[in-house]
């Protein structure tokens, strides 16, 4: 059974930075791919940026630029480096493991972007 789990949220003020982190347990994490999703109260979980098992990524175009998405296979650990905070990337932050089978997702984060 694939456990993850998301430390890291908080509050920060607009242009501030934050890292989340990821943590996972199991043997797929290496041959998989890594998500970080978010969703605000009324709004359907969007996609944020996703990491390939070979290291190629994406980014949603409001983060691009912001944003950047690492892994450490040897720590079965993923994170989101998140720079210039806007107010709009205040939301619920899930990270996600896309297994071949079954994708594996946390209880997410609170991140808070107010001044």
């Amino acid at each position: 059974q694939v456990q993850v789990v998301e430390p890291g949220g908080g509050l920060v003020q607009p242009g501030g930075s934050l890292r989340l982190s990821c943590a996972a347990s199991g043997s797929i994490f290496s041959d998989s791919a890594l998500s970080w999703h978010r969703q605000t109260p009324g709004k359907q979980r969007e996609w944020v940026t996703t990491i390939t098992s070979d290291g190629s990524t994406n980014y949603r175009d409001s983060v691009y630029g912001r944003f950047t998405i690492s892994r450490d296979n040897a720590k079965n650990m993923a994170y989101l480096q998140m720079n210039s905070l806007k107010l709009e990337d205040t939301a619920v932050y899930y990270c996600g493991i896309l297994g071949k089978r079954s994708s594996y997702w946390g209880q997410g984060t609170q991140v808070t972007v107010s001044s």
